[in-house]
């Protein structure tokens, strides 16, 4: 057997030694070597952008509404009586004084009658009594006095004749005596005539038409009350507009003060809503309005009638009322709408998408704007009026400055940004102008909150949107 020499097997027994940590120490210098370029690649954040424009913007206070007519009546009789019959069925438009239902009236219609005849006989008793008997009174009276005057002053001078002739001892005083007596009752008969057409004169006159006077209103009175309670039972319509509802039948008995017909203008109707305080600062009566319609795309003109001075102690909202001149057929009393009431706007702002607006955790407002160095600069900016899709810029930010409108939620200031084109189907400009995204905002009333980013990192905690903020 051939012997190897000893230099020989130290070098097998080291290659046996070392050779299974070559490829490992191969492994780590390579590693080591793309570590080291990786570290010097900046990463891109792939954002859409849009550039901050010039334009009108509205802020719009929307919420749910219940329409009601602008004028109700239910009409209900003022007797209890059995329907007669109807002039009208539900749905009939009808006038204001127009004969709806007449109720049983015949013992009513005799009432009238009797009534008017006594008042007829009054209304005679009447002009007999100022035309003819008082003066005729008053023309007796004044007979009656110059009657007994005369009769005093003849027996004046009877008395006198006789005075002289019993001075002279031809008449004896027995009938001196008897002359002066029969005087004294002709001068108080003539006071007492005198006196009665003084009275006649000074108020018996007066007391006589005024006791006639009496009596005739009295059976005026009696007939106007029985011509009132006949006409009670001819049910008339109290406003112009449609019957809506007639829950009886001819026939059926009608119960005073119950209701028996519902007449309904809908030539005009009111949406009725309940905002929050914040959404009811600056709304004034006559603002620009919109009445949705649940499965409607056509949105019915109206203006802003009501604000209510004082809040619902209930539920401390207010109560607005926007109101529509010329419905159309499909807008009809009880359903529930979306109002949408415009209550401020900006002229010639600066304005840019909501979805491009965020907040630090301090609560200041900014935006980022992407340079000519592909990289996001954050400005502070003051808000104005902000709308469904678009929030004016009142300072911080230019008319034509690009805005990130996608994938700047959370983005640090002074990252290195890629601008990507808008996905298909998408209109380039973000501000959110979408009929999609438009209905979603007006049915809450102000605009959506910021979304992440697609890429699925969480946001940075720094920072927040804006849109978070409810109108």
């Amino acid at each position: 057997m051939t012997s190897r020499p000893d230099w020989l097997g130290r070098t097998s027994r080291r290659t046996k030694l070392f050779s299974p940590s070559l490829p490992f120490a191969v492994a780590l210098f390579i590693f080591a070597g793309c570590s080291k370029k990786e570290a010097e690649v900046v990463p891109e954040v792939s954002v859409q952008v849009t550039p901050a424009k010039t334009g009108d913007v509205s802020r719009i206070v929307t919420a749910e509404a219940v329409v009601f007519p602008l004028q109700q009546a239910v009409v209900s009789p003022k007797i209890t009586s059995t329907i007669k019959s109807f002039a009208v069925q539900r749905g009939a438009r009808v006038r204001k004084g127009q004969l709806l239902a007449v109720l049983e009236n015949a013992d009513l219609s005799a009432a009238a009658t009797q009534s008017k005849g006594e008042y007829e006989q009054a209304e005679g008793a009447y002009v007999t009594s100022t035309a003819s008997s008082i003066p005729e009174q008053i023309q007796k009276a004044e007979l009656d006095t110059a009657s007994s005057k005369a009769a005093a002053d003849a027996q004046k001078k009877i008395v006198d004749s006789r005075k002289e002739l019993f001075q002279q001892g031809a008449l004896p005083r027995r009938e001196l005596d008897a002359a002066e007596v029969a005087l004294a009752q002709a001068e108080s008969q003539y006071q007492q005539s005198q006196k009665v057409l003084d009275d006649l004169r000074r108020s018996g006159k007066e007391q006589a038409v005024k006791s006639a006077g009496g009596q005739f209103n009295a059976a005026k009175g009696k007939l106007l009350g029985a011509e009132a309670a006949l006409s009670y039972s001819y049910i008339k319509s109290p406003i112009n507009g449609l019957v809506t509802d007639r829950p009886l039948y001819a026939g059926e008995l009608a119960t005073a003060n119950q209701p028996l017909l519902t007449v309904m203008d809908n030539t005009s109707v009111i949406a009725k809503a309940h905002i929050s305080q914040a959404q009811a600062a600056g709304l004034k009566k006559g603002a620009e309005a919109e009445i949705k319609i649940a499965g409607d795309d056509h949105l019915v003109p109206a203006k802003l009638s009501l604000v209510s001075p004082a809040l619902d102690p209930g539920s401390t909202t207010i109560e607005v009322w926007v109101q529509a001149a010329k419905p159309p057929d499909s807008l009809r009393p009880g359903m529930t709408v979306q109002v949408s009431i415009t209550a401020a706007t900006a002229k010639d702002a600066v304005v840019v998408p909501n979805n491009s607006i965020f907040q630090t955790n301090d609560g200041a407002n900014y935006v980022l704007v992407a340079g000519s160095d592909n990289v996001a600069h954050q400005k502070t900016v003051q808000l104005g009026i902000r709308g469904v899709s678009e929030t004016q810029i009142t300072g911080g930010l230019n008319a034509g400055e690009t805005v990130v409108t996608s994938g700047g939620y959370g983005l640090p200031d002074k990252t290195k940004i890629k601008i990507a084109a808008p996905e298909k189907g998408e209109d380039s400009d973000t501000s959110g102008d979408k009929a999609g995204d438009k209905a979603e905002q007006k049915t809450t009333g102000s605009p959506d909150k910021q979304s992440p980013d697609n890429s699925g990192k969480k946001p940075a905690d720094k920072a927040k949107p804006s849109g978070s903020e409810k109108e």
